[in-house]
């Protein structure tokens, strides 16, 4: 095809620069404000907005997490699945706090563990009154276990909004990770613009999921 006059086609163009420079999504700071190891125990003020991350273990929470803030190792990567048992509370740009909960359904981890971070997540989920949404991740090379559908069913029912960020897409090609992503969105009733394909390692999907959460948090308009 020509190349209009005048127009150097090896020349960068500044539209381009402007969209990838438009970050919706700006971390100006981070603080770890500190872990919620029980239903009753210590937690931050909830003066702010919150939003929660939930998924199984191994589904690649804390990538997830690290890419979104612009940090290689904000969030720690276990080699242990099923490690972390604590909601761990992070205070961004000091407007809003982000909730790392604690991975579930890592088969090796004692029934009482699992026992114990059922109420923990749940009573977190409940009774969180700044609570402004949940990011549910799933993988998208793995069938929803009975623990996904559960937090879903879960989520569903107290009625905080929901996206789902669907995990290591660079993992499938472009044909199979369409028909995985088609498959998840009918079996589990979800949305198109509810579910967010994302890559902690191509960085695909984090500029669609920090502005989902910029529009979460952001403050709410008054009358």
């Amino acid at each position: 095809m020509a190349t209009p006059r005048g127009i150097n086609p090896h020349a960068p163009d500044p539209a381009s620069k402007d969209r990838q420079r438009a970050d919706p999504l700006v971390i100006r700071s981070l603080e770890f404000l500190g872990g919620m190891a029980a239903p009753e125990g210590w937690r931050p003020e909830p003066t702010l907005p919150e939003v929660a991350f939930a998924g199984r273990s191994n589904v690649g929470k804390s990538s997830l997490i690290n890419r979104l803030v612009r940090r290689k190792a904000f969030a720690r990567v276990s080699h242990t699945p099923g490690r972390t048992r604590e909601i761990n509370f992070f205070l961004v740009n000091r407007a809003f706090v982000l909730a790392d909960l604690p991975g579930y359904g890592y088969a090796k981890v004692s029934k009482a563990a699992r026992t114990t971070w059922r109420p923990l997540i749940e009573g977190y989920l409940k009774g969180s009154p700044t609570l402004r949404g949940v990011v549910q991740l799933l993988d998208v090379r793995r069938e929803p276990s009975d623990d996904d559908r559960q937090m879903l069913d879960f989520l569903a029912d107290t009625g905080v909004p929901t996206i789902v960020a669907v995990t290591k897409v660079d993992k499938l090609g472009r044909v199979a990770r369409a028909e995985r992503l088609r498959s998840l969105q009918l079996a589990l009733g979800l949305d198109e613009e509810q579910v967010v394909p994302f890559s902690a390692v191509t960085n695909e999907g984090r500029d669609d999921l920090a502005q989902a959460l910029a529009a979460l948090v952001q403050p709410a308009a008054t009358p």
